[in-house]
């Protein structure tokens, strides 16, 4: 059975994530013990609340260490909620910026939207070749809270490496719902919280380990 490690690092809806992940078909450990969490076929990096405070707790268990090493060995990551959003280089928040993992280049920053937090169900732009939503329909909806989430994708075209896939959504403005670059991949949204379309995300991703 396919093995994936929740990160436990103080961050994120673990229960739930978990529960989702069993669902998908795989075997969950929730921990932040960094050979089970190097070791595993798929690691999962949750997140919510600030920026800030999750970058702050993944360094306490050396989390962005765990994540820079799985993918320089090609081995597979998916991040969620902040969890995606600390993938980039910075965020800001109230005016101050926080430096993330640096894995993609750019900013998370506030949404330009007249209501926020974003929050409840929304459709996606994803493109035909993705992974993570193959088999879903165009108005396949998912569950998102954020206020803040990366507007733009920063990493040019390379001749060697195969383009990523990007997935769009709307609130006010575009903004990333998800990326699949390599080894890494991240939702904005919470699949664990989108029902069955969530739970097809899932399981497509862990199909792919």
């Amino acid at each position: 059975m396919t093995s994936v490690v929740l990160l436990d690092y103080g961050s994120g809806n673990l229960h739930s994530a978990e529960r989702a992940l069993v669902r998908a078909g795989a075997r969950v450990e929730v921990t932040a013990d960094p050979q089970a969490a190097l070791a595993a076929d798929g690691l999962v990096v949750p997140g919510v609340g600030a920026f800030a405070a999750c970058m702050a707790g993944l360094r306490e268990v050396r989390g962005e260490r765990i994540i820079g090493q799985r993918l320089a060995g090609g081995r597979p990551v998916l991040g969620i909620c902040v969890g995606m959003q600390i993938l980039f280089d910075r965020g800001v928040e109230f005016g101050v910026e926080t430096e993330g993992c640096g894995e993609w280049p750019g900013t998370v920053d506030k949404l330009e939207a007249p209501v926020l937090p974003h929050m409840g169900w929304n459709t996606v732009e994803a493109p035909a070749d993705s992974v993570l939503f193959a088999g879903m329909d165009a108005g396949t909806r998912f569950y998102f809270v954020h206020t803040y989430a990366a507007r733009s994708w920063e990493l040019p075209p390379s001749d060697h490496l195969a383009a990523p896939k990007l997935t769009w959504a709307e609130h006010g403005s575009r903004f990333l719902a998800a990326v699949e670059n390599g080894a890494l991949s991240a939702t904005q949204f919470h699949p664990e919280k989108s029902g069955d379309a969530g739970a097809q995300l899932l399981s497509n991703w862990v199909k792919s380990l």
